[in-house]
């Protein structure tokens, strides 16, 4: 992990999902995957936009040729945990395709600008994730 991510993880952490620096202000989740090839735990800080009880996620990667390790991740293995705010719980990861997947990509764009870059920078259409709350099985 980056020492930008260890920071960043451990400013959220100190301030109930609240960071500074280019975080400061937007809604920020740590994912929770372990790496499809290493087996090892690993976190990323990301950025999210709330939709109904669904957290999602883009695989941007900064607008670079090819995805981000964790979308490989979560591929791999689609069922993890995030953390937003002070609480920590389990999730299902689904990747959103087609009109819905452009509806949700240009509404992020729309509300950080950066995210419209990144897809200019790139010929790969950037995978938006819908990280949904695991089912729990009552008794």
């Amino acid at each position: 992990m980056s020492d930008f991510n260890t920071q960043v993880i451990e400013e959220f952490r100190e301030n109930e999902g609240r960071v500074g620096g280019p975080f400061a202000g937007a809604p920020l989740l740590l994912l929770h995957h372990v790496g499809a090839r290493s087996g090892r735990a690993q976190i990323s800080p990301l950025m999210y936009l709330a939709d109904d009880d669904r957290y999602l996620v883009f695989a941007s990667n900064g607008g670079a040729d090819q995805h981000p390790a964790w979308y490989h991740n979560l591929r791999a293995k689609p069922d993890t945990e995030i953390e937003v705010g002070t609480d920590r719980f389990a999730v299902h990861a689904e990747e959103i395709t087609g009109a819905e997947r452009d509806e949700l990509y240009a509404r992020q764009a729309e509300l950080y600008p950066g995210f419209a870059k990144y897809q200019e920078g790139t010929s790969r259409v950037i995978p938006v994730v819908a990280l949904s709350p695991a089912k729990t099985s009552g008794a």
